[in-house]
């Protein structure tokens, strides 16, 4: 067994060193999924000190694609998603309706695909209050998990200064979801699922670094797992 466990995080290890050197050859997409498949096979293992220690380069793999799609100063407002054979353009990229949360996780795998940076939200109807709900999905373990807040829409179009907030808000929404009152390593995965939900929240990750930390040592739970929020990802 303790070979077995040591080639698994040898394993790991070489991913990790892949994904160090991905990112000095600034190929921040290859560090990015790297570092995913690292923080996954690490927390199959039950190695929390092992995710702790993924989470900083993940972070700044996503921070770079992040900053690129910024750099463009580009919002595209979109109601319906390019064609699957369709070249995505870099930017920032606001989903609305008919679209529906679900909508930004595909479109962010397919332009994750291509290698191009890109920042996405999706805004539900307006509410009764005159507000925009922002809504994130997530895969979650057996259904996806769902972010939402309500902010007030823009002025006019959509600025860089309000889409990053609304980011903000929404990964603010998301640490503020997650159960406290759980086991330590339910508490990783849940902040694990909602960084699904919300891959570009910087604080999030940072809240999933500490919960790793906080998890080292600790006896796997038998008791089952309490969803971090109850929505449903194809309604308004």
């Amino acid at each position: 067994m303790s070979t077995t466990l040591g080639a698994s995080a040898k394993a790991i290890d070489v991913l990790m060193d892949k994904a160090c050197k991905a990112l000095e050859a600034a190929e921040y997409f290859k560090a990015e999924e790297l570092c995913e498949r690292a923080f996954a096979e690490s927390r199959e293992r039950h190695d929390f000190e092992r995710c702790a220690r993924i989470c900083l380069p993940l972070q700044e793999a996503r921070r770079q694609r992040r900053q690129a799609a910024i750099d463009t100063n580009r919002i595209r407002t979109i109601s319906q998603l390019p064609s699957p054979r369709a070249d995505i353009a870099e930017g920032m990229y606001l989903l609305t309706p008919p679209l529906v949360g679900i909508a930004a996780r595909d479109f962010r795998a397919r332009a994750n695909k291509q290698e191009v940076p890109t920042m996405i939200l999706v805004r539900e109807p307006t509410t009764r209050s005159g507000k925009w709900p922002i809504v994130g999905v997530g895969t979650g373990p057996r259904e996806p998990v769902v972010v939402r807040v309500q902010l007030e829409p823009p002025a006019a179009e959509p600025t860089v200064p309000w889409f990053l907030s609304a980011q903000e808000a929404l990964g603010d929404a998301a640490i503020r979801g997650a159960p406290q009152d759980v086991p330590a390593d339910h508490h990783v995965d849940d902040l694990a699922d909602l960084l699904e939900a919300v891959p570009d929240h910087e604080k999030l990750i940072q809240e999933l670094a500490a919960a790793c930390r906080a998890a080292i040592g600790s006896t796997p739970s038998t008791l089952p797992r309490r969803r971090p929020l109850d929505s449903s990802p194809f309604s308004f």
